[in-house]
């Protein structure tokens, strides 16, 4: 072999030598960045939440989620928009199955602020570490503190939003009796309901000034009545959520007054007339009690009611009182990292304008904040001035059993006002009937 032949083979060894150690350097790192993805990857599947919402659609929420995520790797929250039809006896069922099988249960759920009581023992209490209830207080408007709370003296839900009761009215019937809004003084406002009601030659209503007094036709009888019972300084439910006091004079004097709005001499509503959202879209409404959520339907339905959004009214020289009606965000007790749900709804509570943004672009508005902070922020929206007003001073009562005690209640008026049965009567029945049943629901 002559020299040449030598220095070639040489150059051909270091250049096999060359490749051989950058291929081991290849797997090598290779095999790092593998182990690399792989621990990445386990730290984002280390904890999944399902999450069960109901107004937002996915298009709203994943954004909010994923800014989560993007903070907290480890975590991944799974998000179901539900259907509101048949949402309560689906949620309940869930919890119940779960707490005594293997069927799985959503971490995370929603709730309506009158169910507490019912569903406390299905849902796991906020830790102190997340928030005490001396930061919850500050930061939510009394109501919360209240509906939220069970009697076991824990908190279950942080609120999603802030809404209740308040006075829709139809802007053109209004401006012709020379009106520009509702009054808020009690006696003003009954009297302007009076005089915005007309009758037809045979003595029938074809305008109403106010829809009030009956349950069929009316969409929120039972907030209504639930509504003047406070206002007038009843003491609904003992601090158990099981009894009920229907015979106070307070509640009797309430329901009076409800239901004489049809009974009376001079009535501004009948058993006999189509349901109020059908006589607000026909432009046959002055006024009616709704929640901000229903001006999507006036709008959908209704294109051309022109319609305002008022506080509802109030008894002079007496404490305000308005009906809240909202919902919260709670962790149930079968979800095996509570303290990582909490975390994430109390980073939603925080970040709501986002949401609200979001929201706003696929209808009117987005949920009213519940964050009191965030209350002028609002002051100026055409939708949502009045809740800021009643906001600081809303007022629930913890049924637990919302929809029982609703019907019962609804059916007590109807047995007033269509079958002739006296208040009292008709309010001591319906005591008996719901005291039995929340015996059983908010033990």
């Amino acid at each position: 072999m002559n020299q040449k032949q030598k220095k070639l083979i040489t150059i051909l060894g270091i250049v096999l030598v060359f490749l051989i150690i950058t291929l081991i350097i290849v797997v090598i790192l290779g095999d790092q960045e593998s182990n690399s993805t792989n621990t990445d990857t386990d730290i984002q599947v280390s904890t999944e939440l399902s999450y069960w919402g109901l107004w937002e659609p996915e298009s709203v929420m994943q954004p909010i989620i994923e800014k989560y995520e993007a903070l907290h790797p480890e975590v991944r929250i799974v998000y179901s928009q539900q259907s509101f039809t048949n949402y309560e006896s689906r949620l309940y069922t869930r919890l119940q199955q779960a707490s005594t099988s293997s069927e799985p249960a959503p971490d995370i759920v929603r709730i309506y602020n009158s169910w507490t009581p019912k569903y406390y023992k299905y849902l796991s209490p906020l830790p102190t570490s997340i928030m005490d209830s001396t930061t919850y207080s500050e930061k939510f408007y009394p109501t919360a503190t209240s509906d939220f709370t069970a009697k076991d003296g824990n908190i279950y839900a942080m609120p999603w939003e802030i809404d209740g009761l308040a006075i829709f009215y139809n802007k053109q019937l209004l401006s012709q009796a020379g009106v520009a809004e509702p009054p808020t003084d009690w006696d003003s406002f009954v009297e302007l309901a009076k005089k915005l009601t007309t009758k037809n030659s045979a003595g029938q209503i074809s305008q109403s000034g106010l829809a009030i007094g009956t349950s069929r036709n009316i969409t929120h009888s039972a907030d209504i009545l639930s509504y003047l019972m406070l206002l007038n300084g009843a003491d609904i439910i003992d601090e158990t959520y099981t009894s009920t006091n229907l015979v106070s004079d307070s509640v009797l004097s309430a329901t009076y007054i409800y239901t004489n709005f049809t009974l009376g001499e001079d009535p501004v509503w009948s058993s006999e007339l189509r349901n109020d959202l059908e006589m607000f879209y026909a432009g046959n409404l002055a006024m009616m009690f709704a929640p901000s959520w229903r001006a999507f339907d006036i709008i959908q339905s209704a294109p051309s009611i022109e319609f305002g959004i008022a506080p509802l009214p109030q008894l002079e020289n007496n404490n305000q009182v308005y009906y809240s009606m909202y919902w919260g965000d709670s962790v149930t007790k079968t979800c095996t990292n509570p303290d990582a749900a909490w975390e994430f709804i109390s980073f939603l509570i925080d970040n709501q304008q986002d949401v609200f943004s979001a929201s706003s672009q696929i209808r009117a508005f987005g949920e009213p904040y519940s964050l009191v902070t965030l209350n002028d922020s609002l002051a100026n929206n055409p939708y949502l001035k009045a809740y800021t007003i009643m906001a600081p001073h809303m007022k629930s009562w913890g049924m637990g059993d919302q929809m029982f005690v609703e019907k019962t209640l609804n059916n007590a008026i109807t047995e007033i006002v269509e079958d002739g049965k006296d208040i009292q009567s008709a309010m001591k029945n319906a005591q008996i009937d719901i005291n039995d049943q929340l015996a059983q629901t908010n033990e």
